[in-house]
C-alpha cells in the first residue's frame, strides 16, 4: 500500500469574468475526491482567491469580457508513489474539470507543488475556504 502524502499546492487559472470564486473552490475540492489509486479519493483543503491585475482607480472596473486570474493555496492529502506523480495526476484532473465547467479559457490551469511555509504565509486573509464541509476529512485522510 502506498504511503500517505500531504502535498502543498498552488493552483492558478484564468476564469470567465463572472465566475463565482466559491464555486471554483468547490470544483477543486470535488475534483480531488476522485483522485488517488483506483479513484479512492483525495482531500484538498485550502483557500481560493482572485489574483486580479493591479489597476489604477481610473481603470476600474475591468472590461466585461476580461478573464479573471484565480488562485488556490492548500494541501492535497492522498496516497501515491511520489509527489511528482501525484501533482501530475491532479494537474490533469483539474485541467479537465476547469475546461468542462468553464470551457476553453486559453490556457490550462497551472498546478504545482510548493513549500508548506508558502501556503501559510501567502494565503490572503480575504481568501475563501475551498469546501468547509470537507475540512475535517483532512485529518482523517492523513491517518
Amino acid at each position: 500500500m502506498p504511503d500517505s502524502l500531504i502535498v502543498p499546492l498552488f493552483v492558478t487559472t484564468d476564469l470567465p469574468p463572472h465566475a463565482d470564486l466559491a464555486e471554483f473552490g468547490e470544483l477543486l475540492a470535488r475534483t480531488a475526491r476522485v483522485l488517488g489509486p483506483g479513484g479512492s479519493g483525495a482531500v484538498l483543503s485550502g483557500k481560493v482567491f482572485w489574483l486580479d491585475r493591479p489597476v489604477l482607480p481610473a481603470q476600474r472596473p475591468a472590461a466585461d469580457d476580461e478573464l479573471r486570474f484565480a488562485g488556490m493555496l492548500g494541501h492535497l492529502v492522498t496516497s501515491g508513489a511520489g509527489v511528482r506523480e501525484v501533482v501530475a495526476g491532479v494537474r490533469r484532473a483539474i485541467g479537465a474539470a476547469v475546461t468542462e465547467r468553464y470551457g476553453d479559457v486559453g490556457a490550462a490551469p497551472a498546478v504545482f507543488a510548493i513549500r508548506d511555509r508558502d501556503v501559510r504565509e501567502r494565503t490572503p486573509d480575504s481568501a475563501l475556504p475551498l469546501d468547509s464541509r470537507r475540512a475535517a476529512d483532512l485529518v482523517g485522510a492523513a491517518r
